[in-house]
């Protein structure tokens, strides 16, 4: 057992407004010079929906990721060494400008200065690539904005696509089936990371004293294998400086003692961050499971911090006790361990994401046939205008659940369910509570259904609802300085060998 420190974060979709006050505070800090206006490390998109960059999830299109061969061994999806060579001057599965969009501001000085006359002034769209003026604007980071059920954008996003029946499709174009919920994005620091593995340079890495993944500006090269070989799409590449860049968890806020911008600056209160404790010598047979065991499998890799044999495998790699400490008071890990809510976005991707979602229930209460409202009591149903609160959330779902199995657990519905299963029931039991308004019965059957305890509803809806900033954001001493001085393994936190991505090559030299 290979004990190692992960900084892992938790988004709670259903605390999302969609108001974007993350990804400005991330592109006020990170993305504000030539060669970054298109940039957006950290996004809010819609969903269902394409996404940004447009159709990321189709990894039939990009080659993202890692896949399982015949003989059940992983690979990367993009291309082996043999194809790193043959295209390392040409990357087919590259997307292109307009798979983001043209970066644009607008030519105010005309606005402001023109000379007096019969006409109104304008200030036409001037491309920030070429700096010619723009005839049309055809996309925008998030031009599918509150656009859940269009033809244009929910029709082509590819969980839809790929999971739902012809039926089901034409059913969420209804006005009244019409559904969206927000999807906030960030770099997911893997554990088996697809940039780190696709770079022929050896300039990603990932921290050993965090887990972060970074990009040495000295060392890249400029081939873009990073950016096809992440299927999330979050390593993009500047073409006034010729480098790839991503996010960076805004590591010196982290070793400062402070939160990342984008989790100081969030408006809904829907992130938390924290230290998890995992088994390295597990991420490769774990990224080999089976699909629908990918979740139990990620889960299975982050270990108990209370174990005093987790706790001696830390301290053999150096890891100190205020980093113990940290992953002990980790709202990370309870969300995703102890209480089995927080889920990784696509881990079909194999790539063993540290970000979590806990899913929206909102989108997927109050399904309606015939005009009535459908219930989650005995499953009878009720006229609108008299519902009661055991509103449906799982069984007859306003969207269907395979698509939510598609976003969140490769396609397990039963997964998917039973996630749902909790999160109903601790509504139910804090109405129980403070409303006054359920059944004994229908909650102690909820309970049961979840394999949740009252204790524990209350311990999820004080985290969910009541948290202070402190127990949000959990930062522990990164000791930078001690990995500096050497006193701490090395920043690969795997093997020498599989430091570059499991078979592909061997890691670079360490360089600080």
């Amino acid at each position: 057992m290979d004990i190692r420190a992960q900084v892992s974060m938790v988004f709670h979709l259903d605390k999302c407004i969609g108001c974007h006050t993350c990804s400005i505070a991330c592109k006020n800090i990170w993305t504000d010079r030539q060669g970054t206006e298109y940039m957006w490390w950290n996004n809010v998109e819609t969903k269902p929906g394409t996404g940004y960059p447009t159709q990321w999830e189709d990894q039939e299109k990009y080659k993202g990721g890692w896949e399982r061969d015949s003989r059940g061994r992983l690979k990367l999806k993009l291309q082996g060494r043999a194809g790193a060579l043959t295209n390392i001057f040409y990357n087919p599965s590259l997307p292109t400008l307009d798979d983001y969009y043209e970066p644009w501001t607008y030519d105010y000085k005309n606005l402001f200065d023109a000379p007096e006359g019969d006409d109104q002034p304008t200030a036409r769209a001037v491309s920030l690539v070429t700096g010619d003026f723009m005839d049309t604007l055809e996309a925008g980071p998030n031009w599918d904005d509150d656009m859940g059920g269009s033809e244009v954008y929910a029709a082509n996003d590819p969980n839809i696509l790929k999971s739902l029946s012809e039926s089901e499709q034409q059913s969420l174009k209804n006005l009244e089936q019409t559904v969206f919920f927000y999807l906030p994005r960030i770099c997911n620091h893997c554990l088996n990371p697809g940039c780190v593995a696709a770079c022929p340079t050896g300039a990603i890495y990932k921290r050993g004293e965090d887990g972060i993944v970074l990009i040495s500006q000295n060392r890249c090269r400029a081939w873009r294998m990073c950016v096809s070989g992440c299927p999330y799409k979050k390593t993009y590449f500047n073409w006034s400086t010729g480098k790839s860049e991503k996010c960076i968890l805004c590591y010196p806020r982290l070793e400062s003692g402070q939160p990342p911008a984008c989790f100081h600056s969030c408006v809904g209160r829907i992130r938390y961050i924290g230290m998890v404790l995992y088994d390295a010598d597990g991420i490769e047979q774990a990224a080999r499971s089976p699909d629908d065991g990918l979740v139990d499998a990620q889960r299975a890799l982050i270990k108990d911090p209370y174990d005093p044999e987790v706790i001696a495998g830390a301290k053999r790699n150096g890891i100190g006790d205020a980093v113990v400490t940290a992953a002990q008071n980790s709202p990370v890990y309870k969300f995703v361990k102890r209480w089995g809510l927080a889920l990784p976005l696509h881990p079909e991707f194999r790539t063993m994401p540290m970000l979590f979602y806990v899913p929206p229930l909102l989108p997927v209460i109050a399904a309606i046939r015939d005009g009535q409202y459908e219930t989650t009591a005995g499953m009878e149903t009720a006229p609108a205008d008299e519902t009661g609160p055991n509103l449906n959330t799982v069984d007859k779902a306003r969207i269907p659940m395979q698509y939510m199995a598609s976003l969140f657990t490769a396609g397990n519905v039963d997964k998917i369910k039973h996630v749902y299963h909790k999160l109903v029931a601790v509504r139910m039991y804090m109405r129980s509570e403070q409303v006054g308004d359920q059944k004994e019965e229908d909650v102690q059957e909820a309970l049961r259904r979840a394999d949740l305890t009252p204790e524990q509803c209350i311990s999820i809806f004080e985290l969910t609802s009541l948290p202070t900033f402190e127990e949000r954001f959990v930062v522990p001493p990164m000791e930078r300085e001690r990995a500096m001085d050497g006193e701490l393994p090395p920043l690969d936190p795997y093997s020498r060998k599989a430091a570059g991505g499991f078979g592909f090559r061997d890691a670079p030299a360490r360089r600080f």
